[in-house]
This record gives C-alpha cells, structure tokens and sequence, in this order.
C-alpha cells in the first residue's frame, strides 16, 4: 500500500493524474484544467496500443474502439469512483475521443450523429447534474450510453439509459449544495422577456424550493450554460414548442414551491391566490382544476366517488410530489426525446453488416453525507453492484484464467461483495423486500415499522447494525438509524421518508390535471392521466424494485460486453490541485480494490496473448519466426523466440496464450520491435520502391508503345485521307484546287507544308504545260508582279490579258506612225521583242514635265515623242536599268533607276479605258525578263519615293487634289510633286 500510495502521489504532483494497473485506468482528479486533451493528444493515441504511450483516458478509449472494430466485441468502459472524482468528465473525454478518431471521410449523416452525442451531455448535464459539497458538477442520476457503430466503425446512433435521479433535490437540499443546474440557469441567463412570460424573476432566493443554492457563490457561469443548453436543444432536434414547454416546466415547479396553504376553521386555504392563475396559465389548464387538485384528493370506493380535503401537511405533501414528480418526468422525457432522435433507424444487420456497441457507464458515485435517505441508499447499492461487477471480471476472472490455462498459481484473497449486495437485494430477506413488505401493509405504515423488520430480519448479519441492535452505539439513534458496513465504508441511514419515497405516491388528481392540458408536449407526458377516476389499475412497482430491477438488468448488460474501467479517485475534499491527502485516497483504494488488482497482476502476469497474435507483432524479433515459422506449432515458434531473446525466465507458457510477468520484458520486446520494424520498412520502401519504379517504367514503355502505334496509325490515316481525296484530280476540272485538305497530325504539319508546296507545283505546271509560248510569258510575268507586290499594292491587273505594246491601242490615229518607227528601231538596234509601251508625263532634265511615250524592248528603253510622229529620243541600254521604285497608291508613278543616276521618272497616262492599272504589269514584265537573263532588278514600293536626277538627289511626293483632272509633277524644294486626280 506504502509504495501504491507514495506512486499515485509523485504522478498527481508531477501533473501525471493517469495510471495503469494491467489496463484498468486508475484517474486522480486534478482539479485543474489540463492540456492534455487536444488534437495533438489525440493523434498520439490513435491506433496506439495500451503500452506504446503514457497512460490515458484516450488509451482505454482507443483500446475498446479497437476490441469492437477488429474483433466485431460490444465493449463498455466503466467510470467508477466517489462523489467529485472525476467521472463525469472522464466520461465527456472519451466521448469526444471517440468522436474525434471516427468518420475519416466526414459523411455528413455520421458528423449530425456525433454532434447530437455530444451535445446530449450538455443537455443532461443541465436538467441531471447539481452543485454538492463535494463536487460542482456532481451527476444526480446515472447514464449509462450506447453508442452504436456500422461496420466500418464509425457512429451510427445511441441510446441513453438513465437511473435514479435524486427528485428529491428539487425540493429540499443541505447546506452549501444546490438545485439542479436548470433552474438557476433558467433564472440567470434567460431573457428578460422569457422571465416575464413565465412570471419569475432573476433572484433565485424569491424561490424557497431553490434559496438555500441561490445564496451559494460558485465559479458557475449560470448565464452563458442557459445559452449552451438551449442552442444543444436546438442541435439536437427539439421544436420551439417543446423548449418553451421545458421552461414553462421549470417555472411552474418553483412557483409551486411558493404556495402556501392555511385554515379556516375546517377548510384549508391557498394563501396565495395568485400564484395559483399563473401556474393555470403555465401548466394551460383551468384555474379551479388547479385549485381543487392542490386542496382534494378524489377517492374511488366501489362505484361512489368522494372528494376528500387535504390538511395543510396532506396539501404541502401533494404539493412537493408534484414538483418532484413533474421534474422526473421532464427529466425522462428529455432523455427519451433525445433517445428518438439519436436511436439508430433502418438498420439492417443483412445489408449494413454487424451493429458494434460501445458503452459508456457514468454513474454516481459512493457518498456519505451528513443525512443518508433513500437516494444515498439506492446510489451505494448501485455501486455495491458494479464493485461486484469488477472484483468478478477483473479478480475473480484473472485468477480463473490461470488454472484454466494450466499456469501455476497461488490464490490471492480479496473482499467480495456479494455479501452486501445480498444483504440489500436478496429476496423475502434484503432490505429491499423488507421495505416493500413494510409498505404493503394496511393501515398506517412509518418507518419506524420499516426499521423494526429490519432489525427481526437482519439481527445476525455481520454488516447491518442498528441502536437497538447496538445500545451502546450512541452515534445512531433509537428508532431513525441503521448501519450498513459497505465495502466503502461504514453509512448511517435515516429510516425517516423510506416508506413514502419507497411508495413515490402522486395522487391521481394531478395526472388527471396534467393530462388535461391543452399543451401537447405537457399532456403526452402523462398518459395515465387519462384513466378514469373509478378504473382499477395493478399496484405500481415500488422505487426500490425499479431500481433493484434496472441495476440488475445493467450489470447483465455490462457483463456481455468487454469491459474496460477507469477508476477515479478525489484526491482531498477542498478542490485544491495541489492537495493529496494520503488518508483520503488511502480509503479510496482500499475500497475500490485497487491493492488487490495490483497484487493479482503482479503475483501473475502483466501481459498475455494468443499464440498467433503475439506470433504476428513479434515474429520479426527472431530469425526462426520470420517471415513465417516452419514449427510444429505457433506455440513452439513463442517458445523458440522467447528463448532467442533471452526472456524464457520470465514468461509462462499457457494452453492457448503466452503470459509475460514484468513490464520490462514487454518494453524490451518492443525496443526490439521497433529496431526491426525500420530495417524491415527500409527494405519495404526499397522493394517498394524497386517495384514502383518498374511499373513505372512498363507503364512509360506501355504508354511509349501506344504512342507509337497511334501515331503510325493517325499517318496511315492521313496518307490514306490525302489519297482518297487527290486520287482523281487530274481528271478535275480545276485539278482539285477547291478540295479540302485533311487536318494533318502534330507530327505531319511539315510534311503537309511540303505536300501542299508539291501539289501546288504540280497543279501550276498542269496549268502552265498547256499555255503557248507567248501565254506562258504572260503567266511568268504576272508571277513575278505578284511575288514583288502582293499585299502592298492593291490592283496589280492579274485578272485581265496583259498586252504589253499598249501605243497600237490607245493612241489608234498614230498607230502607224508608231509601227514604223518601231519597225525602223528594230531592224537598227536588232531586239527581239517589245516588252510594254504607253504614253507617259515625264520629267524633263530642265525640271519641266511634258508629254512623251516610252517603249521598251528587251534590248533598250525608248523615250519618243507622240508629237512628232513617235521620233525617237533618247534611249536607255536595258542593262543599265537597276531597279524600279512604285508607291503604293492607285498612281501610276514609276521611277527606273539606272547606273549613271540619271532616273528617269514618269507616271503612266492615256490608259483605255481610263482607270486601268498597268504598273503591275510593267514590273511584273521586266521582272521576268531580268530573271530570264539571270540579272536582278530591284523593286521597291514606297512613299515619297527617293530617286537621283543628273546625280542630285530629289524625292517625289504623291498627292491627291480634287480639282485635278489628269497626273502632273511640279516642282518643290526637295524634288518634285505628283499631283493625282483626287476622288
């Protein structure tokens, strides 16, 4: 005990409040808040085992969550522990725990079902939970909760079981405690227009159900919990209706506790009338109904009824009953609404897979008080019950479990409880029975009757006393006091309020008038209001054979699935986080077992395992058992690797599991686990690696392979494309010039420009190849204009028939004259072939402009003057023409540049018919002359134009003027001006 002791306190100093005994969870309340609950904790946790960590809440948490999802168990984990220990929280941390480490792929149906769990805590907590002296936030009911998971593991709904709540806070509570939470939430954090509507006021003191906790200073933040638990309501599902019906509840009960009754000679009294029209109004019913319920009883005798009126203590009585008996049923109803909701629905075990089961069981803890009633009664013996539940499954089991596995063993002794739970439970003799018998009997029953059959049944047990039993025990008194010897301790209960509590009667009249209600959610809350005054119905089960019943059916509940406890401890009774009171915990521990499940774990093993499961965590360890063992049996590969490692001394060797005796070989096991579990990654990833890299590589050789075949298939089909649609063009009229070409693939645009560049070639030769000599010039010409101009000046004359010696046609009264001068040149200068000739306006050396023709052949340029019969002029040698500059305008301004620079400048004039355009034709012509004497001739297109005139230099502007009616130069500074006709 001195090393337990001095172990829980160096951790509770250290912050370290969680410690293990095998895999039960021993938890010291802090009494801080402590940063160990967050995301990061969490992920530590996740799918660790119990060892690989430090001790936590989140470990045992894990650890169910693991037993139900791999191995298809219904678990639950039980929080036990005093009053103030810790379990509520305890409780909500595993809950968000589990919440947090389920539904990976957030589904939006699974999310809505673990907001509703957890925000059921909060809704609980307000209507179930009460400040005591021992604990701020002490659970006044047990919960036990079903969380339901699909196969895949994630939370699918619950379902709440409640016990016992201790109705008898609401209307009386001791020193220091108060209420339940929800009326000074109500009081404190409602609006001020709710609080009017339900006629209350902000001072709970006004209130005599609720004033002793309404002078209470506590941390509790009344105002911001109302605002929690009403948004949780929301969460949840309740209506608007159904909240206001809570609060409307609430107010009623504590106006209740305001009425007041008197005499008047025989008739008793409502002191206070107005209260009565106000709980009317809340409880929507009538005023007189109110009044009658609260001052008669009607009695049922054969067929006649009778109304019978209470004393004041009969209508005080009625009056409390009422309160508690609505607040209950508020409470139930709050559950089972919540119930509705979060219940799983449409769940096919056939089609969705096994339904898993992980309960959460926190129950109130063992108390003594000062007073202990029936509550603190009913509350021990549920713990007596799940101290049994423990010392079965965790002492009882484990010593069972060696001799069932064949490992020597001594017997270690603990106290067993089934005495105690005898004792209370047992039939004809538990108290229990007694209680039950003592309120069946006819006429007046006290509990002073109750004790005196406690005390002829119970005279000889070694765990019950009472002062009769006992006269010189003066701490129990005569005829109030018994004592019952519990495994916590010894408690001295107060026989007085057993019986009425035992027979929790509510008279008839008040169902009747809830019932009545014409609030829908009030009247379904009391069905059996609706039975007529003179229906006989069977006698109701007493408190205590509910309870008895309900405990009995959990622990059968608790005992199917795996369990898993954590076992809180109150390290002293001031909420102080720096206090541990050795006595105080001393107690608990000795209480709880904690000494004894220690000896049995260390007297036995720390740790066992199936074969095959620890054959499949530790089998890398050894040579012999990895990858697989070739042995007899997985028994003998354990064997053979306990023996590899050295530990062989410290396990034993079970039928079916392999137990470890310290923690020590465990841990060394897995230091070496995890050395192996790296080298064995390493070579994983190289595999792996080796393996990706390879499919990576036959998927590029795949894709490369595709790629080709594709391409090779996409050319096929563009040759055959090209093919089918040219196979015939030679028979075409236009030689196929006005097909469309294929889209060609990525890979073919070249060859396509290539293909095209052929085609064309071919199509142009077609053409050419039947063209005579004299057309074939024409076509080359025209060529060659194209290719100097194209795109830079507009009309080029390529749609017409270009004649070249224009002199004949336009000037037909001097043709004559012309033809023998041409004639005459021809047979002196010997050309071959005239190339182009027209009457031009020319430049003169003197700067002056005049009328003149130019001829050229292929030999010379003749300058001739249409005035005197076309006498020739001057001539040019064609061989010292190097070039010809155009504008890009609609004019007809031509400049031949020449060797020696004189240029001669002249602009194209006496065209017939009038607008054609012959400057393409003229370059185009001496173009392809050039080119057929393999000389270059230089064209330029520009504007103004730059020329040499005797060897100065000089730039001719165009210009467009209106009035003009034919093309003229004159002269400006820089050179010259040609003026067109403008439009």
């Amino acid at each position: 005990m001195e090393e337990f002791m001095t172990n829980l306190k160096v951790r509770f100093e250290k912050g370290r409040i969680y410690s293990y005994i095998g895999e039960v969870v021993v938890s010291v309340n802090p009494y801080r808040a402590m940063n160990i609950y967050g995301r990061d904790t969490i992920e530590q946790y996740k799918g660790r085992e119990l060892y690989e960590r430090p001790p936590h809440l989140f470990a045992i948490a894990d650890a169910a969550y693991k037993a139900m999802k791999r191995r298809n168990k219904d678990t639950c984990i039980v929080i036990s522990g005093e009053s103030g220990a810790g379990k509520t929280e305890a409780s909500k941390y595993i809950m968000q725990y589990i919440a947090a480490i389920t539904n990976p792929n957030q589904r939006a149906e699974v999310e809505r079902v673990k907001n509703m769990l957890l925000k059921s805590n909060c809704v609980l907590e307000a209507f179930g939970n009460a400040k005591t002296n021992r604990n701020d936030n002490s659970s006044r009911f047990g919960k036990y909760m079903d969380i339901n998971f699909d196969f895949k593991g994630d939370p699918i709904g619950g379902h709440i079981n409640n016990y016992l709540l201790e109705k008898s806070r609401v209307i009386f509570q001791q020193p220091g405690e108060r209420s339940f939470h929800s009326f000074y939430q109500l009081l404190r954090g409602a609006p001020d227009s709710l609080l009017r509507s339900l006629h209350m006021q902000k001072d709970p003191t006004a209130y005599n159900y609720i004033k002793v906790g309404g002078q209470i200073k506590s941390s509790i933040n009344d105002g911001a919990d109302f605002k929690a638990v009403a948004d949780a309501m929301k969460v949840i599902g309740f209506t608007g209706d159904e909240i206001q019906t809570v609060y409307k509840i609430l107010a009623t009960i504590l106006h209740l506790g305001n009425l007041t009754f008197g005499v008047d000679g025989d008739v008793t009294l409502i002191e206070n009338p107005k209260l009565v029209s106000v709980i009317r109004d809340l409880l929507s019913t009538k005023e007189e109904n109110v009044e009658k319920a609260l001052l008669y009883r009607t009695v049922a005798t054969g067929r006649d009824v009778i109304e019978k009126q209470h004393t004041t203590q009969e209508a005080s009585y009625g009056r409390d009953a009422l309160a508690k008996a609505m607040y209950e049923r508020l409470f139930c109803w709050i559950v089972g609404r919540i119930n509705d909701i979060i219940e799983v629905k449409n769940y096919d075990a056939k089609v969705h897979g096994k339904n898993t089961v992980i309960g959460v069981l926190d129950i109130y803890g063992f108390e003594i008080f000062q007073n202990n009633s029936f509550e603190q009664f009913c509350i021990n013996y549920c713990n007596e019950k799940l101290q049994q539940l423990f010392i079965q499954l965790v002492l009882k089991q484990e010593q069972e479990e060696y001799q069932r596995e064949g490992i020597p063993w001594k017997h270690i002794d603990y106290f067993n409880n089934q005495i105690i739970v005898d004792l209370v439970e047992q039939q004809h003799k538990g108290i229990f029975s007694v209680l039950d018998e003592a309120c069946m009997n006819v006429g007046k029953v006290t509990d002073e009757v109750f004790l005196q059959g406690l005390n002829g049944k119970l005279a000889k047990h070694a765990h019950y006393t009472s002062r009769k039993l006992s006269p010189t025990d003066k701490s129990l008194e005569f005829d109030r006091d018994f004592r019952i010897r519990h495994y916590a301790g010894d408690v001295v209960y107060s026989v007085v309020g057993f019986i009425d509590k035992n027979k929790d009667t509510l008279f008839q009249d008040f169902k009747r008038l809830l019932y009545n209600s014409s609030n829908p959610v009030l009247k379904g809350m009391w069905p059996e209001g609706k039975l007529s005054i003179t229906e006989v119905t069977k006698r109701p089960l007493t408190a205590a054979t509910l309870f008895k019943n309900s405990m009995i059916s959990l622990v059968e509940n608790l005992a199917c699935k795996e369990p898993y406890y954590v076992r809180c401890i109150k390290p002293n009774d001031v909420k102080s986080p720096l206090l541990f009171e050795q006595e105080r915990c001393r107690h608990q521990v000795e209480y709880l077992g904690l000494l004894e499940n220690v000896r049995v774990r260390r007297a036995g093993f720390a740790y066992r395992q199936t074969y095959p499961r620890f054959l499949q965590r530790y089998k890398m360890i050894s040579e012999f058992t990895w990858p697989n063992h070739d042995l007899p049996s997985d028994k003998d590969a354990v064997k053979r690797l306990m023996q590899g490692c050295g530990f062989d001394h410290d396990v034993a060797y079970g039928k079916t599991k392999v137990f470890i005796r310290t923690p020590r070989t465990l841990f060394s096991l897995e230091d070496q686990r995890a050395e192996m579990v790296q080298r064995i990654v390493l070579f994983l990833q190289k595999v792996w690696r080796g393996t990706i890299a390879r499919m990576r590589y036959r998927r590029m050789k795949a894709a490369l392979t595709i790629l080709r075949a594709y391409r090779r298939y996409k050319v096929k089909s563009y040759i055959r494309d090209v093919n089918k649609r040219f196979k015939n063009v030679k028979s075409m009229k236009d030689y196929g010039k006005r097909l469309k070409w294929p889209t060609p693939p990525k890979v073919l645009r070249k060859f396509e420009e290539a293909l095209r560049s052929i085609y064309n070639r071919w199509w142009a030769w077609t053409l050419i190849k039947g063209l005579s000599p004299e057309e074939a010039l024409q076509v080359r010409a025209k060529v060659a204009s194209l290719e100097a101009l194209k795109g830079q000046r507009a009309d080029l004359g390529l749609q017409r028939a270009w004649e070249g010696n224009y002199l004949k046609r336009d000037s037909p009264d001097t043709a004559s004259s012309f033809t023998l001068v041409s004639s005459e040149l021809q047979r002196k200068d010997k050309f071959m072939r005239v190339l182009f000739s027209c009457n031009v306006r020319k430049i003169n050396r003197f700067h002056k402009a005049e009328d003149r023709a130019v001829l050229i052949t292929d030999r010379h340029l003749y300058k001739m003057d249409p005035l005197k019969q076309y006498k020739p002029m001057k001539s040019i040698p064609l061989y010292n023409v190097t070039g010809v500059s155009v504008s890009p305008g609609k004019d007809q301004l031509v400049v031949f540049h020449t060797k020696d620079s004189r240029d001669l400048i002249v602009c194209l004039q006496g065209m017939v018919p009038a607008n054609e355009s012959r400057i393409g034709e003229l370059v185009g012509t001496l173009l392809s002359h050039f080119k057929s004497e393999r000389r270059r001739l230089q064209v330029n297109i520009a504007s103004p134009i730059q020329c040499s005139m005797n060897g100065r230099k000089c730039t001719i502007i165009v210009e467009p003027k209106i009035n003009q009616s034919q093309p003229d130069f004159t002269r400006n500074r820089s050179g010259y001006i040609l003026a067109v006709p403008g439009n």
